[in-house]
C-alpha cells in the first residue's frame, strides 16, 4: 500500500506539472504580441530603411504572419549565432531570419513548413579563378559564425585545404568582402551581390552553388499547437501566392513550383 500511495502521488504531480506547463500559443494570443527573432543586416532578408524601420523579405513575412493572427509584433534584433537561443531560453516565441532547415538545427528546435528557399554559394571577386572547391585550396574563406556555412564548410576544411575565416554578423562579413579583407565568401547570393555592391571597382559573383537550403520559422520544441498553427498558415499563403509575391520583390524571382503547388 505505501508504494502504490507513493506512485499514485507521484503520478498526480506529474499530471499537475504537465497541466501547468504554459502553452505558448495560448500565451502568445492571450498577449496579442508575438515576439518575433529577425536579423536587420542580412538584406534584402532583413534590413533597416531610410527611416530606420525594419524592411526585407523575413520582415515582410513577419508582419504577414501578424497580421493573419491578429498580433503585435515585438522585434528581437539577433545575429545568425543567436537566432536559436533566443528561441530556446525564452527572449523570443519564433525565428524569421534566414533559417535554413538542417539536421543539426532539428536537434534543438523544430521547424515549420518551409516558406521560401536560400541558395548557398562560394563567391569571390570576378577577377578570381574559382569554379569548384579544388580552387580553395590553399584559400581563406569567410563566413558568418553559426550560419549553415559555417557548419559545412568547417567540417570540410581541412580535407579540401582552405581556411575558414569567421565573423559574428552578416554586416562584418560583408564589409570584410567589400575592402579586400575577404578572398572569398561562404554566404547568400543576396549578400555576395551586396558586397559587389559595395566595391564596384572590384566586382564580386557567385563562383558556384554548394547547396539549396528550404528556409523555415523555427520554433522551441515541444510546442506542437504552436508548431500546427504555423504549419497551417504558411500552407494558406504558399497556396495563395502572398509569400511567392513577398520572395520575387526582394529576390526577383517567384518560389519554385515545387514549393508552391
Amino acid at each position: 500500500m505505501t508504494l502504490f500511495r507513493s506512485a499514485l502521488v507521484a503520478t498526480c504531480l506529474t499530471v499537475a506539472a504537465m497541466g501547468a506547463h504554459a502553452d505558448l500559443l495560448d500565451d502568445i494570443m492571450k498577449s496579442k504580441k508575438i515576439r518575433i527573432s529577425t536579423d536587420f543586416a542580412i538584406p534584402p532578408a532583413g534590413m533597416m530603411d531610410a527611416n530606420m524601420q525594419p524592411s526585407g523579405s523575413d520582415v515582410e513575412t513577419a508582419k504577414l504572419l501578424a497580421k493573419d493572427w491578429g498580433l503585435e509584433i515585438v522585434w528581437v534584433p539577433t545575429t545568425g549565432a543567436t537566432r536559436i537561443p533566443n528561441v530556446n531560453t525564452g527572449k523570443a516565441d519564433i525565428i524569421i531570419s534566414t533559417l535554413s532547415v538542417t539536421p543539426e538545427r532539428a536537434k534543438v528546435i523544430d521547424f515549420s513548413k518551409p516558406y521560401a528557399v536560400l541558395q548557398s554559394v562560394v563567391g569571390a571577386p570576378k577577377a578570381t579563378a574559382i569554379k569548384d572547391w579544388a580552387d580553395l585550396k590553399g584559400k581563406s574563406v569567410t563566413v558568418t559564425r553559426g550560419t549553415t556555412q559555417d557548419t559545412e564548410l568547417s567540417a570540410m576544411a581541412n580535407d579540401k585545404g582552405f581556411k575558414v575565416v569567421r565573423y559574428d554578423d552578416d554586416a562584418t562579413m560583408v564589409t570584410a568582402g567589400a575592402t579586400g579583407q575577404a578572398e572569398a565568401v561562404a554566404t547568400s547570393v543576396a549578400l555576395v551581390n551586396a558586397i559587389s555592391s559595395k566595391s564596384p571597382n572590384k566586382p564580386w559573383e557567385p563562383k558556384f552553388v554548394i547547396r539549396n537550403f528550404d528556409l523555415a520559422i523555427g520554433t522551441k520544441q515541444g510546442e506542437p499547437r504552436l508548431q500546427a498553427k504555423l504549419n497551417e498558415w504558411v500552407t494558406a499563403n504558399l497556396k495563395n501566392g502572398k509569400l511567392s509575391d513577398i520572395y520575387k520583390k526582394y529576390y526577383g524571382v517567384a518560389l519554385p513550383a515545387s514549393m508552391t503547388n
